[in-house]
């Protein structure tokens, strides 16, 4: 009771504006860590997968990152990196404004999403009946707020929100729940990797894999799907491809989608979960902790 009373009174401490702008970002990073987890944040000497990403955040600032969180910039990265052929794509944007969007101009189906987060995503199945009004809420407030601050994921610091507009995807096998795949890679080698579904339903199921497609004895924050999930027809395309991206990053996620057999490019996550889910069991903590090699300063 006393634990979880301290949890609600950090919490609500750290959300006012002025007390998280003046925390340093270690001060923050531990009492956000013992929050959501109920431990110490160990910096000095960080052993595991969440200890380690905190890390990461604090001393592995490249100016290249910005570049690779931000939805409309990365695409410029992705060409260059792997293929134009790659990009979902774009139906419209970018715009600073929800109100500049020229939605006269936009597919019947389209994707509305915010450059600068991980949350903010509008999906139209039918533009003339589009509840615009919701969006218009939805997009306006993340534009408002900096995705760094809560989790000091400092790639995102210096993003300029904007607004672009995606082509509406959809898998000719008629399920709505499209499966992206999310590469872990370490050091520029992915480990394992995991598959989101059953998203439409209410009931998200995270499940992870081995390289081999082995289901692995773990999971973080959501069960495991009960379902079997078949390996994507260009896994081990997708595998290289994630190498290629991940080269010189102690550790980052690569995402991508597999639709009507064919690869397309999702995002790349520099700190899932923003380093704040446990695993279970918690021994798996340490296990990936010790696939990120940390060049200590």
């Amino acid at each position: 009771m006393i634990k979880t009373r301290l949890k609600h009174y950090l919490a609500w401490f750290l959300n006012k504006p002025l007390i998280r702008s003046i925390t340093p970002a270690s001060w923050y990073l531990s009492i956000r860590y013992y929050e959501h987890l109920g431990k110490k944040l160990n910096l000095k000497n960080p052993v595991t997968f969440n200890e380690k990403l905190q890390w990461l955040k604090i001393y592995n600032h490249k100016p290249e990152y910005t570049i690779m969180v931000d939805k409309y910039a990365v695409r410029q990265y992705i060409s260059k990196t792997i293929g134009k052929e790659y990009l979902i794509p774009l139906a419209g944007g970018p715009w600073d404004k929800f109100d500049d969007i020229e939605f006269e101009q936009l597919p019947d189906q389209f994707v509305l999403k915010c450059t600068h987060d991980s949350a903010s995503v509008v999906i139209c199945k039918d533009k003339y009946n589009f509840d615009k009004e919701m969006a218009r809420q939805k997009i306006n407030a993340a534009l408002k707020y900096n995705f760094y601050w809560y989790g000091r994921e400092w790639p995102y610091k210096n993003v300029k929100p904007k607004i672009i507009a995606e082509k509406f995807m959809v898998d000719d096998c008629g399920d709505p729940d499209l499966k992206d795949y999310k590469f872990m890679c370490f050091n520029g080698v992915v480990k394992c990797s995991f598959v989101c579904t059953e998203r439409f339903s209410g009931n998200l199921r995270v499940t992870f894999f081995d390289r081999d497609w082995n289901t692995m004895p773990f999971s973080r924050t959501y069960p495991v799907s009960e379902k079997e999930i078949p390996k994507p027809v260009n896994y081990n395309q997708m595998l290289e491809l994630a190498e290629q991206l991940s080269q010189d990053i102690p550790f980052i996620r690569v995402d991508f989608y597999e639709i009507n057999g064919k690869i397309y490019f999702g995002e790349l996550t520099f700190f899932p979960g923003c380093g704040f889910e446990a695993f279970h069991p918690e021994s798996w903590d340490k296990k990936l902790g010790d696939w990120i090699i940390l060049k200590k300063q």
